[in-house]
């Protein structure tokens, strides 16, 4: 078995983290046991190129109980967690290419040595498996059934080569499951944002202006985590329903020029590039926080910066000192790159247990229904969605009430009126 990590000795401290995370995924340990005894996947060459985290590993152990040969690298260079790859190459027989802090040069050939693999199915956290697939590895297109992305910032990207019919075979957009933006986004972006800042900070968010830049589902997590510790919580959006959306829910409202002279923090979270720019780098007071929890780190204008300050420096682990050349400090964390995985570990384990089922679900899908599905992109089919709701409700202990046969034959009648 070939692998890449960066210490196989890390695994008895991975295998305590897996375990741990499991036991607060109980859909995807539902759907493991059914996948050990059906072996839904039996056989089936599965790609994955997302955060190697121990909520992770869980669904990677998933699809190996479900028959599958699957490989994991890793969808960000910072979001590694070295002792989780360790135990799931030593513990259980899955290859992972993955080193937390990895080079770009490194972070490629991880990606073209799981893409050894021939890949059936792929699995994406950002899209840089189907994108290599698509430019620089067209050879394996012909063996693919179809894949699933995770991200937001990937769905973009999808639907516009959908768009530009350069898509080569189906996707189905995990994160557009009700049962993953609708939580994942929201409560666990929220949540795990904040502790990313606060480990690298360890700043009081109470008092500060806290600007959130995309009211998007994470936008709305964060944004709420915010206000909840404390900070005024500033957003800027481009989208008008969005943004007075925002200002309904109690937020300011305003444009970049003039959320950057009055925000001490600054969070990216919209999937587009530069949205921490000039405008804001140039007019932002003197020791303002920037960071990112969109999925790439192309959120912040990090050229801007190098262009226009004196030095920099690592001032705390995951904090850089910019010294910009009118004599300013701004500090970027986690290097702009994921900040609630960069610095933190990334989502609650009890959220990405939705997550990772409808990634588990969705591959079993596309395996049975390759011959159907059409090269676009699809939202998971609603019976998984509300199953997986369904299945954490139940295991949170609550019962929920049914419609009666009346009440399902008034919502189907246009006949009864008032």
């Amino acid at each position: 078995m070939d692998y890449d990590v960066k210490d196989i000795g890390l695994a008895k401290q991975g295998k305590n983290k897996i375990e741990w995370a499991e036991r607060e995924m109980p859909v995807l340990r539902g759907i493991k046991k059914d996948f050990s005894a059906n072996k839904p996947l039996k056989g089936v060459n599965i790609c994955s190129c997302l955060h190697v985290t121990s909520e992770t590993a869980n669904l990677m152990i998933t699809l190996k109980e479900g028959g599958a040969n699957a490989v994991l690298c890793a969808s960000n260079p910072l979001s590694t967690q070295d002792e989780v790859a360790a135990s799931l190459v030593k513990d259980f027989g899955i290859s992972v290419f993955a080193i937390k802090g990895e080079d770009n040069a490194t972070y490629y050939s991880h990606i073209d040595s799981a893409l050894k693999t021939r890949p059936q199915i792929t699995m994406d956290d950002g899209a840089d498996v189907i994108s290599i697939i698509h430019s620089k590895r067209k050879d394996l297109i012909e063996g693919v059934y179809g894949g699933t992305e995770e991200t937001t910032t990937g769905v973009i990207r999808l639907k516009s080569m959908e768009q530009n019919k350069v898509l080569e075979y189906p996707i189905v957009a995990v994160n557009d499951a009700k049962t993953k933006h609708f939580f994942d986004n929201r409560y666990g972006t929220g949540q795990s944002t904040m502790d990313g800042i606060l480990r690298a900070t360890n700043i009081l968010l109470s008092g500060k202006r806290f600007v959130v830049i995309g009211y998007g589902w994470c936008g709305r997590g964060v944004a709420m985590r915010a206000s909840g510790m404390g900070a005024s919580v500033i957003v800027l959006e481009v989208d008008p329903l969005k943004a007075i959306e925002a200002k309904l829910d109690g937020f300011e409202v305003m444009t970049n020029v003039q959320a950057a002279k009055m925000g001490d923090i600054f969070l990216s979270v919209t999937g587009n590039k530069n949205v921490i720019g000039p405008e804001i780098l140039a007019n932002c007071k003197d020791m303002s926080i920037v960071a990112n929890s969109g999925h790439f780190d192309a959120e912040i204008d990090l050229g801007y910066l190098r262009e226009n300050s004196k030095s920099k420096r690592e001032v705390r682990p995951f904090v850089e000192e910019y010294l910009m050349n009118d004599g300013r400090k701004i500090y970027v964390l986690a290097e702009g790159r994921l900040v609630n995985l960069g610095a933190a570990e990334g989502h609650p384990a009890s959220v990405m247990d939705m997550s990772f089922a409808n990634q588990a679900l969705s591959a079993k899908y596309i395996y049975e229904n390759s011959s159907k599905l059409e090269k676009k992109v699809y939202v998971v089919p609603e019976d998984i969605d509300k199953e997986i709701a369904r299945l954490k409700l139940e295991s949170m202990g609550v019962e929920i009430d049914k419609l009666t046969p009346e009440q399902e034959q008034y919502l189907r009648s246009w006949e009864m009126g008032t």
